[in-house]
């Protein structure tokens, strides 16, 4: 009887802290990687609220897949972006907060600055849920 020894090695990975998901988040946020960002730092079944209802989105997003098909959605409809900047991120408890300004040029649309607070929790070293407020 041959009896085979096999070892099994599991990197622990480590739970980034909401400082961390902040610090992250921004780095992120500040190149309009928002993508990459999601695909990193948001869990599977997070939620996504923007302001108010739109005839392009729902007020509610659930899940990750669905956040980031909105996120391509989005960009779709962005002729040009002329200048994205972020804050420093507030970090209170599970919580992370931060202003976005957006100089975009919308397709079909004249060219705008959007200002907006982007409000995250986090669980489990990762992000939850996003809303945005105007």
């Amino acid at each position: 009887m041959i009896i085979r020894e096999c070892t099994f090695t599991f990197a622990k990975t480590k739970t980034m802290t909401t400082q961390e998901i902040a610090d992250r988040l921004i780095e992120y946020c500040r190149k309009g990687a928002w993508e990459a960002a999601q695909k990193e730092l948001f869990a599977n079944n997070a939620v996504s609220i923007e302001p108010y209802a739109t005839p392009a989105f729902e007020k509610e997003t659930k899940g990750l897949q669905a956040i980031i098909e909105k996120g391509h959605k989005f960009e779709s409809m962005v002729e040009k972006t002329h200048g994205l900047s972020a804050s420093e991120p507030l970090v209170a408890g599970n919580a992370i907060a931060f202003a976005l300004t957006m100089d975009v040029t919308m397709k079909g649309r004249p060219r705008e600055t959007w200002n907006e607070l982007c409000v995250y929790q986090v669980k489990d070293g990762k992000i939850i849920s996003e809303q945005f407020f105007v």
